[in-house]
Order: structure tokens, then C-alpha cells, then sequence
């Protein structure tokens, strides 16, 4: 089986709703991130096998295969195939492993690997709203088979992360401390430049508008998402827009294009759990890829796991026992933003810039999505 590399990765700054991208295209953003991509390389881009994106809500300007469409409006070579993925929050992510599965199996030497999302031009409710003009009311609740297995009940991520602070005895202490953590380390990692080597900007706009000064006290007066819930808007990922894009090559590749590649990857999978829980699927999937690949959690030197609730990464960490040293040390989700499709292949950034930082050897990626699954990506940097 052939080596995937990873040559590179980067990603746009995130802006909050609202912001700085709110109305800036996603093919235009898409392609803010292909350009400065490839920009950092020598790479004729006629020799990228395909361009496979990730996005979640694909109606209007979203819509029409935009992995196809931002590689054309970033001026690149019309030969060049594209295609979009969705698999929710981890779009960008099994992008990458989809890329990191072709070249393996020898049918692509160069891969461009990346996601999209403008959250603020399309809001998460964008295609509910959508299917309801031809009289569907919910993506989960109404095929019969569905019904039968799981009922008619809500079925959503705030229940899901409130079931899960339920079962995991989390509290909204709990939760507002690690959300306080993530904005500090967010504001930290932005103040010490550890951003700087991943984001390629949009126009003048180049830091993340995410992170802010909060404190538990603040958090304590915000209302419960619904009532008697310990879930807040201060422990939820914030709704964000931004791209992301990555490099894989083969190793024939990186030799006969002359590419430096900075990391292996080692490891791709998805795993499912119940869907009404909906986002505790990263522990299995962590699990699974451990297994396959025969390491240990204390053998990874940095985790990012997205942080679309905290009660999701606190439920891990007390099934996976893992170093909270080692996990989302730049910040998160909660502080910096979840730009849906671009979340994978952005985390996959920020990791790869961590392992990097700190010398290390191992890097896991691992994200919960929409109807109870997640993925999981295992890297091993190149020294």
C-alpha cells in the first residue's frame, strides 16, 4: 500500500456571524484558501488528481457541487476534477481521508483536500427549511423504518449534548470551565502567532474573530438554552464562516514534483454510535483507530477534537482517559468558531502545526457529526 503525505494545510481565518465573511461567497472563500494553498508551492496545479471538498447545507451558493465550483473561480485548471462531500461536521475531514485513501490505493498521486462554509449566507437550518417546501419536516423523523427503530421524539444536537452531560454526570460548571479555557488558550495561541503559519487571509481580514475576554461569572448569567437544561450558548461551538484546504501527495509525487512533505498519515476510519446521542461517536471511533493502528492514547502527542458542545470532549475524556495537556491546547470549537465544512481540514491545521511545535510524533483528529458518527485521522509527523 502506498505512504499518503501531507505537504500542507491551511486554512482561512474564521470569522464570527455576522463578521468579516459573512458576505463573501463560499466559492470565493473556497478558493481564498485553494490559492494561498497552492501559492506556497511550486506544484503545476494541472497535476492535482481531484479536488475533494467538504460541506454541509448544500443549497444556494453552496449548492452545485462547490468543491468544483471554488477550485474554477480560484483560476485553476479546468481538467482538474472536483467533487463535495458531506458527512456534517466532519466533511472536511473525511475529505481528507477519502484523498488519503485514493492515494493509498495507488489510484491518485496528488490530492487537494479541504472544506467551505459560510454559515452566516447559509444558516444550519438552511436545508430543513428547504426540504419543508416539499413536505418534509425533519431529515431523521418520518421514514418508517427510522420511526420504528427510534421513534418520533426531537432528535438534535442540543438534545444529544444535553443527554450526554445527563449520562456522563456533567455539569454546566463543568462545561462553562472548559469553555473558559478554550477562549484563554484561543487568545493565547493568537497573541504568541501559533496561528500564523496555517491561515492564509481573506482580502485585509487575518485573525480569528472568535476568541474573547469571558469569565465564569459572565457565564453563569447567560439562560439555558431551554429550561431546566445545563446547556448555554457559552458552551456550544460558535456559528462561524471560513475554508480550509490541505495537500496530500504520494510518494512518487513528492519525489518527481520536488514537495517537502511534513507528516504521514497512518491512520483513516469512521465509526457510528446512536444517533440520538448523536455526537458521542468519537470515542468509538478514537478506540477503533488505537486499535488498528496499535497505539495508545498516552502515544499520541496532540488531539484536537472539535468542540461542538463540551460536554462531547468532557463524555471523551472520561472514556478515553486522555491528557487534557495533550487535547485542543490552542483552543477550540467553543472559542474559535465551527465552520461546519471547514471544521475537519482546519483542525487538521492547527495539528499539524502543533505536532510541530512541540516536537512531537503523533497527532489525532477526531470530530462528532450529524447522526452519530465521527472520524478519526491519525498523523505522524516527519522530522
Amino acid at each position: 500500500m502506498s505512504e499518503a503525505y501531507v505537504v500542507d494545510a491551511v486554512r482561512t481565518p474564521v470569522g464570527k456571524r455576522g463578521g468579516a465573511l459573512a458576505g463573501v461567497h463560499p466559492a470565493d472563500l473556497g478558493a481564498a484558501a485553494l490559492q494561498g494553498l497552492l501559492s506556497r508551492h511550486s506544484l503545476d496545479p494541472a497535476k492535482v488528481d481531484d479536488v475533494i471538498v467538504g460541506c454541509v447545507d448544500n443549497v444556494g451558493p453552496q449548492a452545485g457541487n462547490i468543491g468544483r465550483t471554488m477550485w474554477l473561480t480560484a483560476g485553476f485548471p479546468e481538467e482538474v476534477p472536483g467533487v463535495t462531500v458531506d458527512r456534517q461536521c466532519g466533511s472536511s475531514q473525511q475529505a481528507i481521508n477519502f484523498g488519503a485513501q485514493a492515494i493509498m490505493s495507488g489510484t491518485a498521486e496528488v490530492i487537494v483536500a479541504g472544506g467551505v462554509q459560510n454559515m452566516s449566507a447559509i444558516p444550519i437550518s438552511a436545508a430543513m427549511l428547504a426540504g419543508k417546501e416539499y413536505g418534509f419536516d425533519s431529515p431523521f423523523v418520518g421514514a418508517k423504518g427510522w420511526d420504528h427503530r427510534y421513534g418520533t421524539g426531537e432528535v438534535s444536537q442540543f438534545r444529544g449534548a444535553q443527554m450526554i452531560a445527563e449520562k456522563w454526570g456533567i455539569s454546566r460548571e463543568d462545561m462553562e470551565r472548559w469553555a473558559l479555557r478554550s477562549h484563554e488558550r484561543a487568545r493565547a495561541a493568537i497573541k504568541a502567532g501559533r496561528f500564523d503559519k496555517e491561515i492564509v487571509p481573506v482580502g485585509d481580514f487575518w485573525i480569528d474573530q472568535g476568541p474573547r475576554e469571558t469569565s465564569l461569572e459572565k457565564m453563569a448569567t447567560l439562560p439555558a438554552l431551554e429550561e431546566g437544561s445545563p446547556l448555554t450558548a457559552a458552551v456550544a461551538s460558535q456559528i462561524s464562516d471560513g475554508a480550509s484546504a490541505t495537500l496530500l501527495a504520494s510518494k512518487w509525487a513528492v519525489e518527481e514534483y520536488g514537495l517537502t512533505p511534513r507528516a504521514r498519515i497512518i491512520h483513516v476510519s469512521a465509526r457510528g454510535a446512536d444517533p440520538l446521542y448523536m455526537l458521542t461517536a468519537p470515542i468509538p471511533a478514537t478506540k477503533f483507530a488505537l486499535e488498528k493502528t496499535g497505539l495508545t492514547i498516552d502515544d499520541i502527542d496532540a488531539i484536537e477534537i472539535n468542540e461542538a458542545f463540551a460536554s462531547v470532549v468532557l463524555a471523551w475524556f472520561k472514556e478515553t482517559g486522555a491528557d487534557p495537556e495533550k487535547v485542543n491546547v490552542n483552543g477550540g470549537a467553543i472559542a474559535l468558531g465551527h465552520p461546519l465544512g471547514a471544521t475537519g481540514a482546519k483542525l487538521f491545521a492547527t495539528l499539524l502545526n502543533e505536532l510541530e511545535r512541540i516536537d512531537g510524533r503523533y497527532g489525532l483528529l477526531t470530530i462528532c457529526e450529524g447522526g452519530g458518527t465521527a472520524n478519526a485521522t491519525i498523523i505522524e509527523r516527519i522530522a
